[in-house]
Formats: structure tokens, C-alpha cells, sequence
């Protein structure tokens, strides 16, 4: 079976059939009615700037996906954060990119929504190691897409091991509870002894504590078994089971430093989101973070034409041109024309017609991503993640929790 999980195609999305049924019906209208206007179209989330800022992302796979196809694209860069106003611009033929509107939206909607709620975790918590361990909320197929989300918010690393390949990092994490169930209670010691022995020196010795008994009394027996060569301990204890979790914590710290390990580091995990990770970040070293980021709901994009003129063959290359004057158009509630957003010196987003005159200090953020089908961008995730964090003290994203 070619495909045995039932998903959708990277062939579809490229060719256009990964789309919602009335853009294919769209097409045959035009066609049936010799209509191939030239449009500037737009996508935003909001018209107006609201205060909420979000990270966009998903730039990479747009361009992708309009490669080859006689449009031009503007674009936010990678990981740069926005509220209000157009993050894409797309102008050309409509019919050169009318049915890859649904996939277009979902490319940016998702992985955008991942990445605000990674970055609000990274932030509450700046200075610890913090990582992704959310790929089990989501399909499979799209793993990668979580855990690349995250690393452009900053986030430490991640856990899983296919989207590690994808993304060419190594994935972290260290033992389920299943490990501890499959030596039994009472044998813990065997269960981190052997997991010692077997895997690669360069692993963290982070064993489980929580699975059995109370995590001071795990803990403890894991710094006797370990000794020196135990990095730290993990604590993922039910939220229903936990009681006061920081002062769990606490307690653990204390009898570890009063055995002799104040070298031994307590990651926790568990259910947290930034509300847990600010109250613990100063007595844990670490925490993994899952459902905060995959339950978070995508961001509402849209795509809308702004501008519109007649269409006409250019006989020299075969392709639709704008031929005549364009004229401003929006469906109610949207905003006509072409648009420009800019960040000015005080970290304010602003939005204006593209065709005035912008905030005096402002620096214009939709830049060149294609040009007539070609690619005219680079991309590397670490700049981008230097970009995002970069933004948001700039627009004090943090200070809205």
C-alpha cells in the first residue's frame, strides 16, 4: 500500500488538488469564461494591529509550494512576529494560484500557532533548558513541523527522533516509565543501571523518579546508584498525584544537596505551560513542554484580494500580464488595496497603504520570496530563531502575560 496513513500527498499539495472543492469549480467557471484576471492578494489575520502579537513561520513551504508558478510572492521574514495587516503578498494571473489557497493558509496557520506557543514558553522560563515533547498530540506526518516550530521559538531541543532526521538535530529525552515498569517495582536501581550501561556515553543520565515510590526516596536512590555519572533526575509526576509541585521540587533539591548532589539536575514535566514554568523556574533546571504548544489552535489566515485588473496573454512568453488600470476591491469587512506593514523603533507594527508614505521611523517588513516562479530567498532556522527572539523583546511580547 503506497500509502498506508491515509495522508494527503506532498504531489497534491504541489500540484493543487490538496484544496477545497470550490476553488477547483472556480477554475472551470473562469475558464469556461475566458476570466483570468490579474490580482494582488493578501494574507492576513488581522486588518488592524490588535496588541496581540504572534510568530509567523512556514515561509519555507510556501515558497515551495509557488515555485515554478508565474506569481510574485512578498513575504514577513522567518520567525518574524506581526499583528495586523498582510504577512504574504501574492500578485499575478489568479489562476495561477487559485486552488492553492487551502493549502497556502494551512502551511502558515499551524506551524505559526506552534511557534507563538513555544515562544511564550521560552520565555517564561529564558534561562532554563526547556524542550518539545508534544509530537505525540499530533499525526505523525507532521512531527517535524511541532518540533522545527519550536527550535524557531527558542526552545532547547525536542524529542523526537524522525523529525530530528528531517531537521538534522539530534532529539532528546532520555526514559518512558514503561522502562521502570519492565524491571518492576523494587528494581528501579536495575532499571538506571542498565539504561547506563546501554546507551551511548554522550546520553544524560537523567533517570525517571516518580514511578513507584515518592520522588525524594527515587531520587535519592538514583544518586546512590549512579553516583558521579547521574546528570540529573525527572520528575513527571500526574498532575492529580503531584500535590504542591514546587514544593515537591523544593524537597527534592534539599535532601539531594544534603547528600552530597548539588550537582544532580531536576527536570520536570508533565502537563506545564508558561503559568507552571514561571512558578518553578527558579528551584527546577529544566522542563519539557507538550501540550501547550500542539493544543494551541492555529491562526486564522485568510487570503483576500486586494487589487484587481483585466487580464491578457503576453504573446512573447505565453503568460497572463495586468492589462489596464488596477482598482482597488475587498469583500465587507477587509480592507481594498495593496498594503505595507512596519516596525518602527518603539517595536509598534503599523499598517498602511502600500502606495503612501509609512511611520517616519518605520522599517518595511514584507520582502522578496518569488519572483516569477523563482525562489529568491535563503532560509536557515537559526537565523530565524535569533530573528524571533530578537522581535519580541523588541516588542515586548513577553510583558503581555
Amino acid at each position: 500500500m503506497s500509502n498506508p496513513f491515509g495522508t494527503v500527498t506532498p504531489d497534491a499539495i504541489l500540484e493543487g488538488t490538496a484544496t477545497d472543492a470550490y476553488f477547483e469549480r472556480t477554475r472551470s467557471t473562469l475558464e469556461h469564461a475566458g476570466k483570468n484576471p490579474h490580482v494582488v492578494a493578501e494574507v492576513t489575520a488581522d486588518q488592524f494591529p490588535t496588541g496581540d502579537f504572534q510568530v509567523l513561520t512556514g515561509i519555507e513551504d510556501v515558497a515551495t509550494l509557488f515555485e515554478g508558478r508565474a506569481v510574485d510572492v512578498d513575504a514577513l521574514p522567518d520567525g518574524q512576529l506581526f499583528d495586523g495587516g498582510p504577512v504574504m503578498r501574492i500578485e499575478g494571473p489568479y489562476l495561477e494560484f487559485a486552488e492553492l489557497e487551502t493549502s497556502l493558509l494551512g502551511l502558515l496557520s499551524q506551524p505559526s500557532g506552534f511557534a507563538t506557543a513555544a515562544l511564550e514558553a521560552r520565555l517564561a522560563a529564558p534561562d532554563s533548558l526547556v524542550l518539545s515533547f508534544g509530537a505525540r498530540h499530533v499525526h505523525p506526518s507532521i512531527s517535524s513541523v511541532v518540533e522545527r516550530a519550536a527550535l524557531l521559538a527558542g526552545l532547547d531541543g525536542f524529542s523526537h527522533v524522525a523529525a530530528g532526521e528531517i531537521l538534522d538535530r539530534d532529539p532528546g529525552g532520555t526514559m518512558p516509565h514503561a522502562l521502570m515498569f519492565c524491571f518492576g517495582e523494587g528494581n528501579q536501581a536495575d532499571a538506571w543501571r542498565a539504561f547506563d550501561e546501554a546507551v551511548p556515553e554522550e546520553t544524560p543520565r537523567i533517570a525517571l523518579v516518580d514511578t513507584f515510590w515518592d520522588e525524594v526516596s527515587e531520587s535519592l536512590l538514583a544518586a546512590e546508584t549512579l553516583g558521579d555519572d547521574l546528570d540529573g533526575v525527572r520528575i513527571d509526576t500526574t498532575s492529580s498525584r503531584r500535590g504542591d509541585f514546587r514544593h515537591i521540587i523544593r524537597e527534592v533539591r534539599w535532601e539531594l544537596d544534603a547528600r552530597g548532589h548539588e550537582d544532580v539536575d531536576i527536570f520536570c514535566s508533565g502537563g506545564l505551560g508558561p503559568d507552571q514554568l514561571r512558578d518553578l523556574r527558579d528551584v527546577a533546571d529544566g522542563f519539557g513542554v507538550g501540550g501547550h504548544i500542539t493544543d494551541r489552535d492555529p491562526i486564522d489566515f485568510s487570503l483576500d484580494i486586494v487589487e484587481i485588473s483585466e487580464g491578457s496573454e503576453d504573446p512573447s512568453s505565453g503568460r497572463t500580464q495586468s492589462d489596464g488600470p488596477s482598482e482597488p476591491i475587498s469583500k465587507r469587512g477587509k480592507l481594498s488595496g495593496v498594503k505595507e506593514v512596519y516596525r518602527t523603533s518603539d517595536g509598534g507594527h503599523h499598517v498602511a497603504l502600500a502606495d503612501r508614505d509609512g511611520p517616519e521611523d518605520g522599517e518595511a517588513l514584507l520582502e522578496p520570496l518569488v519572483r516569477d516562479g523563482e525562489i529568491v530567498r535563503e532560509f536557515d532556522l537559526d537565523e530565524a530563531s535569533d530573528r524571533c527572539l530578537a522581535d519580541a523583546e523588541a516588542v515586548g511580547f513577553s510583558d503581555r502575560e
